[in-house]
């Protein structure tokens, strides 16, 4: 057996404070390629105003090195671990935190995140949520999420009964979005979990709007039909961009699925802003 790959900590510290900063100063080639088919398709003039104003932000953001948006997100981690990589030189969920903390700091982001009862900032946005995957090989995958608050409160979860089928999932999903209206800052990205346990599908949910823009799911043919109706249902409900009217509400919908007991059918609906932030680094 060939010896373990390994990787110092520090190196993985740096690469989190890289890949949050990096995500909260630049538009997504996706999202902005997203951004500019829709423009190609409204034909509200204040919705064509408002991206519009979005693409002249994004440009001001980057020049100038500045955030995206106000609101910085609370720090959401993926990572995938080879099972033939040792970590040297500390511990590896602090390295995580460290980078995390030095992205808000060095970055100038904003801080938001704080304890739940008393409200009281933690001043330096950890913890992050880290979700961590043991994988083949001797590579770490890392995807930075800042995800904003605005679109997360917007987000739901719900036990379907089972006899609720597709048709029952449908139906929540563009509840929501309605229900959403312009809180959410659409054009959207749609996040839906299927299936496995309650707190599984909103971690399904969670991964699936990290997906690049621009393919429906390739893995599933079911779940690629369901997300093209989805946009077609959502795009149909007239909100458009901010709220202000249109035919472009979502730029994406992107469903992920699990088994789940005979008896639940849980599906959790997460919602991004336009700005869908997110960067992936593979050491």
């Amino acid at each position: 057996m060939p010896p373990a790959r390994e990787l110092d900590v520090s190196e993985i510290t740096r690469v989190v404070r890289d890949l949050f900063i990096a995500a909260s100063r630049e538009l997504g080639g996706d999202v902005a390629g997203a951004i500019e088919e829709a423009l190609s398709l409204e034909e509200s003039e204040r919705a064509v105003a408002a991206l519009r104003e979005i693409m002249e932000n994004q440009r001001i953001a980057r020049e100038e090195s500045m955030p995206l948006c106000q609101d910085t997100g609370l720090a959401v981690l993926f990572v995938e671990i080879g099972q033939d990589v040792r970590i040297r030189g500390g511990v590896f969920h602090e390295a995580l935190q460290e980078g995390v903390r030095l992205a808000y700091r060095e970055g100038y982001l904003r801080k938001s995140v704080c304890d739940p009862l008393s409200r009281v900032n933690t001043a330096d946005n950890t913890p992050a949520v880290i979700h961590v995957d043991i994988v083949p090989g001797d590579r770490v995958r890392i995807t930075a999420m800042p995800k904003g608050g605005g679109s997360e409160n917007m987000s739901v979860a719900r036990m379907l009964v089972p006899s609720a089928g597709l048709e029952g999932i449908e139906d929540l999903v563009v509840d929501t979005v309605r229900k959403a209206g312009p809180n959410s800052c659409p054009p959207l990205v749609v996040g839906v979990g299927i299936g496995g346990t309650l707190e599984y599908s909103a971690l399904l949910a969670k991964k699936a709007l990290a997906r690049p823009l621009g393919r429906f799911n390739d893995r599933d043919d079911r779940l690629a039909d369901l997300e093209r109706k989805l946009l077609e249902r959502i795009n149909g409900l007239g909100i458009g961009a901010q709220g202000y009217g249109g035919r472009v509400t979502a730029l994406a919908v992107h469903a992920e699925m699990a088994p789940c007991h005979i008896a639940s059918l849980p599906v959790t609906v997460n919602l991004n802003c336009h700005v869908a932030r997110h960067r992936e680094c593979i050491l």
